[in-house]
């Protein structure tokens, strides 16, 4: 790749920051009231007292070396003490956030570098494992630094005018990038991105002032319902619209060679033996990986990417679960972005969603780092490249955003429970145990008569004729499927409720004329009759439905099953299915309810 020139201010030159900050000493405003004259050479007087207490103390403590005892031990630790403050301070007096800053643009990068002694500790690691802290930028991750320099370049070019309008499909780190700098800059900033992605980053962006577009977690790059194929119809429909494009923005690259790989090489005095980090559009890696092969030969580049995601070399690695849907957040793509060159990665390793989420609870609990999902794949993936290192070689993994964007997620034990990355707690098992005992499925369909007539719906109809549908025919919840082309067979879509249709038209996810394919809740819990309800209470935590399936096998496999094994309750997404199943019925937390309540009577 070739880079462009521009960002020359922004290429660092031997030490990134001034080593010290020139003294500037008082001196009078000019123009002063004589009250006001008055008033300032109080403060003047008060700084020279504080001065001279100040000395008066250093000489005080230089003279403990002449004290003995008890005294002299005391005067030794309170001197200990204050050159460790000022020691301490020195270094924020060395650094760039001395005076003050034009704007928060200017508190973007200069991350710390960490050394993560626990972590490296309990997974027997020999290697110094350092963290370059990217969760501390002033927007929260590594994505502050392109968002600043995409809008920067495209103003030095000309492109951007006040007034003009951002559009940026991203997983949400950039957006919040691109908001901060957008903010800061008179720009309206529009971000079209993923619904699986956290509510914590959407509203942040909100807070920012940027309008949020959700588009469907399962659409491929290229489909026109993607955050990408959204981000491009609104760019034709909106004047003086533009996408900055950060997976073919050369900036993106850019700003990590010319400054973030600086700041690394700088933090580890030029010696690195290997660097990790995550790969999701590729700037990052690529503009890193590049700066330190040329001034750290040695180093070794190993590129993290989630399994379900294709962007590992070679392609053979990217077989296990290959372009499924996975949980962790920024990292990871269904193609391969311009601005990833994967010739300066000499390793890659794969990482599942547990492994992600587990090792930056890890991180938190053992570092007191508060980073993200990515951050845990990162370090999941220093962990296992890192075992090759010996004692005094460094291992630098970068750390990209922080758990600010993740409460909801996996931060939330209710949250890793659900999606099967923690136990579930003991307590809660024990209560719904009591509560519904052995009871099974087919006990509430026939002692309370649920409903089975759930109406069937096509995914191609509008939402206003589904809200008709439903109001005529008085029913909550309807079936969505869609027949395949390839086939002609039925499929199910997902499931809508009346609550879920009226929060995507109040959230902007839809619009009455929408087809409800796109807002249909795909994640189904599906059981068969002989399942237990307390398994039923369980799904409905995380789930809204538990659709009841024919208990009738279908194929030979199914009738070799035992009863447990048929009874077990799959939350999964209901496009997995090939073909629509035969519904009895679609239990929702009020039906439990009702069946407790018939019970106790």
């Amino acid at each position: 790749m070739e880079y462009e020139q521009g960002l020359s201010s922004a290429v660092v030159q031997g030490r990134p920051f001034p080593s010290s900050v020139p003294a500037t000493g008082p001196s009078p405003p000019p123009k002063l009231s004589r009250e006001a004259q008055h008033a300032w050479q109080s403060g003047q007087d008060i700084g020279e007292k504080t001065s001279q207490e100040i000395r008066y103390q250093i000489e005080r403590n230089e003279s403990a070396e002449s004290l003995s005892g008890e005294e002299g031990l005391r005067e030794k630790e309170t001197r200990e003490a204050a050159r460790s403050v000022f020691k301490m301070n020195g270094k924020f007096a060395d650094g760039p956030y001395s005076g003050i800053l034009d704007s928060v643009l200017d508190a973007i990068g200069n991350t710390p570098m960490v050394r993560m002694k626990r972590l490296a500790k309990v997974y027997g690691l020999e290697c110094d494992l350092l963290a370059k802290c990217e969760f501390m930028s002033a927007g929260g991750s590594v994505k502050d630094r392109i968002g600043k320099a995409m809008v920067e370049k495209a103003e030095r070019e000309g492109r951007l005018k006040a007034g003009d309008t951002l559009i940026e499909p991203t997983s949400g780190n950039t957006g919040i990038g691109l908001a901060l700098a957008a903010a800061v800059r008179g720009y309206r900033m529009i971000v079209t991105m993923p619904a699986k992605m956290s509510a914590e980053k959407s509203n942040i962006m909100k807070c920012l002032g940027a309008e949020i577009v959700r588009t469907p977690t399962e659409a491929a790059w290229n489909d026109e319902n993607s955050h990408m194929g959204v981000a491009a119809k609104l760019q034709r429909e909106l004047e003086n619209a533009h996408i900055l494009d950060q997976y073919n923005n050369t900036a993106n690259p850019m700003v990590h060679y010319d400054v973030t790989a600086e700041e690394i090489i700088t933090q580890c005095d030029g010696d690195i033996d290997m660097v990790v980090i995550g790969a999701g559009t590729g700037g990052t890696i690529t503009g890193i990986g590049r700066k330190i092969k040329e001034r750290c030969p040695k180093c070794k580049v190993v590129g993290v990417d989630p399994k379900g995601s294709i962007l590992a070399v070679p392609d053979s690695l990217n077989d296990e679960k290959r372009l499924q849907s996975y949980e962790v957040e920024g990292i990871g793509y269904d193609f391969v972005p311009g601005v990833l060159d994967r010739k300066v990665v000499d390793e890659w390793v794969k990482v599942g969603d547990a492994e992600s989420f587990t090792t930056a609870r890890a991180i938190i609990r053992n570092e007191g780092l508060f980073v993200g999902g990515s951050s845990g794949a990162n370090v999941w993936g220093a962990l296992q490249a890192a075992r090759q290192l010996k004692k005094g070689q460094k291992c630098v993994v970068l750390l990209p955003d922080s758990s600010r964007n993740y409460m909801s997620k996996f931060i939330s034990d209710e949250w890793m429970a659900e999606h099967g990355f923690a136990p579930e707690d003991g307590a809660k098992v024990k209560e719904r145990e009591k509560q519904f005992g052995g009871a099974r499925i087919r006990d509430l369909l026939s002692e309370t008569g649920a409903t089975s007539d759930v109406p069937f719906v096509t995914a191609r109809l509008s939402v206003e004729d589904v809200i008709k549908m439903m109001h005529e025919t008085k029913v909550k919840e309807v079936i969505v499927t869609e027949d395949s082309e390839a086939d002609g067979k039925t499929k199910l879509v997902g499931v809508l409720s009346e609550d879920h249709i009226a929060h995507s038209l109040q959230s902007g996810r839809c619009a009455m004329q929408s087809p409800v394919k796109d807002i249909a809740f795909k994640k189904l819990a599906k059981a068969l009759p002989s399942a237990y309800l307390r398994d039923v209470a369980k799904a409905l935590d995380f789930s809204p439905y538990v659709c009841v399936m024919d208990e009738k096998p279908s194929t030979k496999k199914q009738a070799g099953m035992g009863e447990h094994e048929r009874a077990k309750i799959s939350l999964r997404k209901a496009g997995n299915s090939r073909e629509c199943p035969h519904f009895l019925g679609v239990i929702t937390r009020i039906d439990l309810l009702h069946w407790l309540a018939t019970k106790q009577k």
